[in-house]
């Protein structure tokens, strides 16, 4: 499982924030296809580095190994605002969610 789920899902998160494979592996001070070689199953990272890999994609690890969450910067973002509703938005939003769920 971790040799498939960690790549694939680095991937997804890193394209969900914009950012090309160079790019992250240079920013994380790494050579420049580090998170390539990780996303074609070349390699896995340390420990530390993938600490390193969750706080630049803006997740926990929980969040990164969380397959039911697909864009965990989007839910937090939605979590927040749904923070500064009163019950009644609340109430209707949750309406609206459920609503939509149960049409897939």
């Amino acid at each position: 499982m971790y040799e498939d789920f960690v790549p694939e899902r680095l991937a997804k998160l890193r394209t969900q924030k914009g950012v090309s494979a160079r790019d992250m592996s240079l920013s994380l001070g790494q050579a420049n296809n580090y998170i390539n070689n990780i996303e074609n199953k070349k390699s896995l990272p340390s420990m530390q580095s993938f600490l390193y890999i969750c706080e630049y994609l803006g997740v926990t690890p929980q969040e990164f190994f969380d397959e039911g969450n697909p864009d965990p910067q989007a839910l937090k973002e939605f979590i927040t605002e749904a923070k500064k509703l009163d019950s009644r938005s609340l109430s209707y939003l949750l309406g609206i969610m459920k609503e939509l769920n149960s049409r897939k």
